[in-house]
């Protein structure tokens, strides 16, 4: 059977290198985007240019209606799907929680947090023994934030990522007995376009020297994480966690 991964957020940074590198890997891959159709295409045609089987699906991972109509279209055109990375996520300007809006607050809530739940959910009634499926993984992508806090910065988004890591052990737990392991990563600085949406896009740049290893990491050291995790390499590893911040 193929291997067919399904990567929220996979336009740009993390996830794109993801893609990139389950194509050497010999995946089917559904490349999902929130808006920017041209990095998707970019992207698509990158992993189409390795010899994989790919598609690039438009939809908000954190709509239900919508994450259905993608993996229905992961079903029709790459087959069974067996990994999910859910890597989509979300992040707002840096700010006090006592200058933190309820809209701002819920729009992290539902982006980080319900979404990946959202994508899993489809993912485990395809994979799941008891669902008639034949097995699979699942990574979430978390952050360090989970573990620090993120104080006077985003708060909000520390705390979605600690959920997202709660959400990982438990189910994993519930599906070790089924066919399904889930595991997460926790990037730290990663030099990646996502912090521009905090109003500070130098920030790795700017704060690396602070690390114990003097440097900020790359997307692709990232995505041979998540791709060790999804693999075989791994068969014996369930709720757990890779941390990958250069010694944070």
């Amino acid at each position: 059977m193929d291997n067919v991964i399904v990567i929220t957020g996979a336009s740009r940074g993390i996830g794109a290198a993801t893609a990139l590198l389950a194509a050497r890997h010999g995946y089917r891959i559904c490349i999902n985007y929130h808006a920017d159709d041209q990095a998707a295409e970019t992207i698509l045609g990158q992993v189409l240019a390795l010899g994989a089987k790919a598609i690039a699906v438009r939809a908000d991972a954190s709509v239900e209606d919508e994450i259905i109509q993608l993996f229905r279209r992961v079903d029709h055109e790459l087959g069974p799907v067996t990994a999910l990375v859910n890597n989509a996520g979300t992040i707002a300007q840096q700010s006090r929680v006592e200058d933190m809006s309820e809209f701002r607050l819920l729009k992290i809530m539902k982006t980080n947090v319900v979404g990946p739940m959202l994508c899993a959910k489809h993912a485990v009634l395809r994979m799941a023994h008891r669902h008639g499926g034949h097995g699979g993984a699942i990574v979430n992508v978390s952050s360090m934030a989970a573990r620090l806090g993120s104080p006077n910065e985003y708060v909000d988004y520390a705390t979605s990522k600690g959920a997202l890591d709660t959400f990982t052990i438990g189910l994993a737990k519930e599906l070790a007995g089924e066919g399904v392991r889930v595991n997460g990563v926790r990037p730290g600085y990663i030099h990646t376009g996502f912090h521009a949406l905090s109003g500070d896009p130098e920030r790795v740049s700017k704060l690396e020297h602070s690390l114990p290893m003097g440097r900020g990491g790359q997307p692709q050291e990232v995505a041979e994480a998540i791709l060790w995790l999804l693999s075989d390499k791994a068969s014996y590893s369930t709720g757990t966690f890779v941390d990958l911040s250069g010694g944070r």
